[in-house]
């Protein structure tokens, strides 16, 4: 199988397992899904030596339509805010995470194969005190072939909208980082905090139009 065009859909699903679950159902067009704040819950309770009630297996929502990448964490407060599901008509390309190159519970870096070359996508979710960004801008990563980085950035800034007042530093650090990887901006991504205030915020990163592909892209926050 060789992939010459990738149709992806990416949200904010704000812990609403619901959400997720009718994405999965209902985007089987699309070939990859960003997941930014999945709901964690209790799948099933598994044996345990320790206690006689069973361990708690703790996990995002699954499919069988769709592979599942996410970071496990074994303390309740510190789950990953990112998670990547892949269409399982896409399982020979050979999907993989990579703790090894970034590990971070906030940033996702998954690779595949296709016509002999590796490529990159990277989900990344940065909180209000834009730990990921600050991850990324303190650890050098060399990745060739990324396609795309995006997620939810948190940044309102004054570069991408003339309504907003400010400039933010860490957005200097965001397009740094963007260049670093080969990324171009691509466009904002917009929503209302409440009626009464235009908090705009950049929440899309990426470089289209790679020689090998052509891209087409779906985000909702």
């Amino acid at each position: 199988m060789i992939l010459k065009d990738i149709k992806i859909f990416s949200q904010n699903i704000q812990k609403n397992s619901l959400m997720v679950n009718t994405i999965l159902e209902v985007k089987s067009d699309f070939d990859i899904i960003f997941i930014q704040e999945p709901s964690w819950s209790t799948i099933c309770s598994i044996l345990s030596l320790m206690n006689c009630k069973g361990d708690s297996l703790v996990d995002v929502v699954n499919h069988p339509n769709w592979l599942t990448f996410t970071r496990k964490s074994e303390s309740m407060n510190n789950f990953s805010r990112v998670a990547i599901y892949v269409n399982i008509r896409l399982s020979s390309l050979h999907f993989s995470l990579h703790r090894d190159i970034i590990n971070f519970k906030d940033i996702l870096l998954v690779s595949f194969f296709n016509n002999n070359d590796v490529f990159w996508l990277i989900n990344i979710y940065s909180d209000s005190s834009h730990s990921a960004l600050k991850y990324l801008k303190d650890t050098e990563v060399n990745i060739c072939n990324l396609l795309i980085m995006t997620g939810d950035f948190n940044i309102c800034n004054n570069l991408w909208d003339s309504s907003y007042p400010y400039h933010s530093l860490i957005s200097n650090d965001l397009l740094i980082i963007a260049d670093s990887l080969n990324l171009d901006l691509s466009f904002p991504t917009r929503y209302l905090d409440n009626n009464n205030n235009s908090n705009l915020v950049i929440d899309v990163m990426g470089r289209f139009g790679h020689k090998q592909f052509l891209f087409s892209f779906s985000f909702i926050f």
